[in-house]
């Protein structure tokens, strides 16, 4: 059956070149984003609750930007001014630009990985007579304090945001050819809406292992994956699968 209609669940792209955009234009379909999951800041008082000094610690790991903005938001309900002199390790050049909301960038110490966690690991390494905190979302990939544990650094992990399940309810009656999912938690969101749904001649596209195993495990038939070889984005893999069931005669 041929691809017109796909959902996206996530919010839709801010930049006017994102390659969904294109993919509009190449292949002639509608693409609607909808995020099947959101973000909640939890309180200072349930950060005091975890235990969580923000003054006993000399550095923070910021995984992403929700990790940035949370983070602050708790030091300025904590009334905690955070020292010039506090180290900021971000996982990838875009959440070291992001910490510039917050900071000044060229009078802090700041150190930025390449693009996994892993990568940015050797600088952790480095300094590793640090005490670090690692303010993260309920939802903590294993990667993450393997790689920490590894180390053997001082290092504490705080949740200071939770992943929450949207409101879906007025898709309800709507139908889409292609579902895309980026994370577990958005084929849990599905289900969580939609317990009855059935998958019938709906494709189902997933990024990631942990995502493919979640949508296994929930009995979805997976017809797209990314990454791989031969399409190592999200758009990439939809763009080829959509040229070779659109175009069959």
């Amino acid at each position: 059956m041929k691809v017109k209609t796909i959902l996206v669940s996530q919010p839709e792209p801010k930049v006017e070149n994102s390659p969904y955009f294109d993919l509009v234009e190449k292949c002639k379909v509608k693409i609607d984003f909808r995020p099947f999951i959101h973000v909640e800041g939890v309180s200072g008082k349930d950060v005091r609750g975890q235990k969580i000094d923000l003054a006993l610690f000399s550095a923070i790991i910021l995984t992403s930007r929700n990790s940035v903005d949370h983070f602050f938001r708790i030091a300025e309900e904590l009334r905690f001014k955070v020292p010039d002199s506090m180290k900021y390790f971000c996982q990838s050049e875009a959440v070291a630009y992001y910490l510039q909301k917050y900071v000044v960038y060229r009078k802090r110490k700041i150190y930025v990985g390449k693009r996994t966690f892993t990568e940015l690991s050797p600088l952790i390494k480095k300094y590793k007579n640090e005490t670090f905190l690692l303010p993260s979302s309920d939802k903590l990939k294993p990667e993450v304090p393997n790689v920490l544990n590894d180390l053997g650094v001082n290092w504490k992990q705080s949740t200071f945001y939770k992943t929450v399940v949207s409101d879906l309810s007025d898709l309800r009656e709507v139908s889409y050819d292609v579902l895309v999912f980026f994370s577990p938690s958005g084929i849990q969101s599905l289900f969580e809406n939609f317990p009855d749904f059935e998958q019938k001649n709906t494709r189902i596209a997933v990024f990631g292992n942990t995502t493919i195993k979640a949508a296994t495990d929930q009995g979805l038939r997976i017809d797209i994956k990314a990454p791989t070889p031969e399409t190592p984005s999200m758009t990439m893999a939809l763009e080829h699968y959509i040229k070779s069931v659109n175009n069959k005669k």
